[in-house]
């Protein structure tokens, strides 16, 4: 069994800025991808940044320069940080761990940006 805990949404004023982090606990041995989706209003779930345990890391172009995704191995833990952030960018942010071969969700962070 595994566990994803989300903190860090709330609201901002565009051109804020906020960190997101997800713990994972429970049986979490052998970790691969670690990311973060959203879901906005009216909108299907979206990739917003993956990052494997390397190190590499993907981004939707639409955040590209303004979030940074990080992961602490040794605390299992993964990070959002967004700046400059738009009303666009309005949503549930979902916390997703690949543990092969199953996907893991968190219950999501929601993250309000007022214009």
């Amino acid at each position: 069994q595994v566990q994803l805990v989300e903190s860090g949404g709330g609201l901002v004023q565009a051109g804020g800025s906020l960190r997101l982090s997800c713990a994972a606990s429970g049986s979490i041995s052998g970790i691969n991808a670690m990311g973060w989706y959203r879901q906005g209003p009216g909108n299907q779930r979206e990739l917003v940044a993956t990052i494997t345990t390397g190190g590499d890391t993907n981004y939707r172009d639409s955040v590209k320069g303004r979030f940074t995704i990080s992961r602490d191995n040794a605390k299992n833990t993964v990070y959002l940080q967004m700046n400059s952030l738009k009303p666009e960018d309005t949503a549930v942010y979902y916390c997703n761990v690949q543990i092969s071969p199953t996907i893991y969700w968190g219950k999501g962070t929601l993250v309000t940006v007022s214009s």
